[in-house]
């Protein structure tokens, strides 16, 4: 062997050294000194499809416990509406043994609603139960006026028949004549007082109402039996007894003197108007009273610093008081029915003011 051979070897072994320790340090396989693209993707593809299977099989683990739990739940919960429909058809079935009434009053019943008297195939047992389905979803209907309407009818209907009753019996009623009258003077209101002698305007337009309400009772009482009793001349007298009933939280703010004061303005107004005849006026005040005039600023209502000049508008007397509670409804709808009697009582001096 020659030196060059011999040189040759030896630094092939060094150079082998110092590759398998660096190697060794780096953690390279010794046997896998090179792997392709192809390799590497395949390798990648396989620890995906392993990853997604564990969650598939983690996903299908947690419908499964989901879907165990939602049967359970609906278990339970048509157990409970199981129950309920039971004790719902104790009830019914109780209700109908005490609703006991004739064909006859079902039929009328019915017919008065509306609905047809028997459905096809339908027994007298199940025209009964269709009966009180309905009476009760009408009860519980949210038209509250109509019903409190069809109450206040019933109740003057029973009065009448009482009324009958009692005269031909032989009795008379004098609860009337005993009933003490109250005189009312009445003085022409002055809205000027709203800021100089507010009592006294008060007074004006309570003494004011008062008096129209009695007239409107007096009006009432004093039609014909016919007109009474007739469909139209019964829903007039639902409507004064109605606004009579009404208007009483208008009747104790003014005694009291606690109206707003721009609600005070608006009925001043009205009740001005109404005393001078002018009902297109009075009319006016009232829309300004129960829908208002208050421009309703569309967008942002403030630009920087500066308030938009629309905004200085908006006050307490625009605001509509319609729409604050049920009570203030009533009785703004009232003032309006009051308004229509005087209108047709003391009929306005031109045309032009005809509300």
């Amino acid at each position: 062997m020659s030196f060059l051979d011999s040189f040759i070897k030896e630094e092939v072994s060094k150079k082998r050294k110092i590759l398998e320790t660096v190697e060794k340090e780096k953690g390279v396989d010794k046997k896998l000194k090179y792997i392709s693209r192809a390799e590497l993707e395949r390798i990648r593809e396989e620890e995906y499809r392993r990853k997604e299977q564990e969650r598939e099989e983690k996903e299908r683990q947690r419908k499964a416990r989901l879907e165990e739990e939602e049967a359970k739940r609906k278990a339970i919960e048509k157990q409970k509406l199981d129950i309920e429909e039971k004790s719902k058809d104790d009830q019914t079935e109780e209700e109908i043994a005490a609703f006991n009434i004739s064909r006859e009053e079902v039929i009328r019943r019915l017919r008065a609603m509306g609905q047809p008297i028997r459905l096809f195939g339908e027994s007298d047992k199940q025209c009964k139960v269709r009966l009180r389905a309905l009476e009760i979803m009408n009860e519980e209907s949210g038209n509250q006026g109509r019903n409190e309407f069809m109450k206040t009818l019933e109740e003057m209907e029973a009065n009448m028949r009482l009324e009958e009753l009692k005269q031909k019996g032989g009795v008379v009623n004098d609860d009337k004549k005993k009933t003490k009258k109250t005189t009312y003077v009445v003085e022409p209101i002055q809205l000027e007082l709203i800021s100089k002698d507010i009592d006294r305007l008060y007074y004006q337009i309570y003494t004011y109402f008062a008096h129209t309400l009695e007239e409107w009772e007096e009006f009432m009482q004093a039609r014909p039996e016919e007109e009474k009793r007739s469909g139209p001349g019964k829903r007039a007298a639902v409507l004064q007894r109605q606004a009579t009933e009404y208007i009483k939280p208008l009747m104790r703010q003014l005694k009291k003197k606690t109206l707003e004061p721009d609600v005070l303005a608006r009925v001043s107004e009205i009740a001005q108007r109404m005393q001078n005849r002018l009902y297109r006026d009075a009319q006016d005040a009232y829309l300004q009273l129960s829908i208002g005039n208050a421009p309703w600023p569309i967008g942002v209502t403030m630009v920087g610093i500066h308030e938009r000049s629309a905004r200085e508008k908006i006050s307490s007397s625009q605001v509509a008081h319609v729409l604050n509670d049920e009570t203030s409804r009533k009785w703004i709808q009232s003032v309006k029915r009051l308004m229509t009697f005087a209108q047709t009582k003391y009929p306005p001096y031109t045309l032009s003011q005809m509300s």
